[in-house]
């Protein structure tokens, strides 16, 4: 058995640690996300390449670049977030932009379409159930992931409809872990986005406060 297959059986399935740690890891970052710490995206980048392990082993292309995205899109996160609490400063979080909402909307999209034909026709990359879904995964996980790096309140919306596609597609490809995480980060995302956008209407009202006070 080579390292790629190391697991243990449960209820008759074969679990892959690296699927379980990875995943453990994601859950992790999701909840240090809403906590909008540093230390969100180095977490994030060791679960991306035990989940790329899982993935290449489960002979799901998608996921597994998805996973390789991932990493580079951790880099630029931490970048983006160091810049963001220079100084011991509070990470200013907000919505996206009427723009930047077509940008990533458009993105995900045509990205997908895209993709979609990629994962149905070149090789290597095909995929034997569903190119659309695998591509709307992998498109849809990067946005999200970009959207993150910029702070932007979306990215926790963005993420609920991956997470709809997420589940069956995890289950089709024999990585349980992965479909019952995708079911509980429901849940984390929603929580993250009720905080993150409260975070902003309250930092708004105390901003428009001061000014207030500045003019009287």
């Amino acid at each position: 058995m080579s390292r790629l297959d190391a697991g243990f059986e449960l209820f008759g399935e074969h679990i892959l640690w690296t699927d379980l740690v990875g995943n453990v890891l994601s859950l992790l970052v999701v909840w240090l996300a809403i906590r909008k710490t540093i230390w969100t995206w180095p977490v994030q980048l060791t679960g991306a390449l035990l989940l790329l392990a899982a993935s290449a082993h489960a002979h799901a292309p998608g996921n597994a670049l998805k996973q390789v995205l991932f990493c580079g899109l951790a880099g630029y996160g931490w970048w983006r977030w160091s810049r963001g609490l220079r100084g011991g400063d509070d990470l200013p979080v907000r919505p996206a932009t009427p723009r930047e909402r077509v940008v990533l909307v458009g993105a995900l999209a045509a990205g997908t379409g895209a993709l979609a034909l990629v994962f149905a026709n070149v090789g290597w990359l095909q995929v034997t159930w569903s190119p659309l879904a695998n591509a709307y995964i992998f498109v849809g996980s990067a946005v999200a992931t970009f959207g993150q790096g910029r702070a932007l309140v979306d990215f926790w919306i963005v993420w609920v409809l991956v997470d709809l596609v997420g589940v069956p597609l995890a289950i089709k490809s024999g990585l349980y872990v992965s479909g019952a995480v995708y079911g509980v980060f429901f849940v984390l995302v929603l929580i993250g986005f009720r905080r993150w956008l409260g975070e902003y209407r309250r930092r708004v009202a105390r901003t428009g406060a001061q000014v207030e006070a500045v003019t009287a």
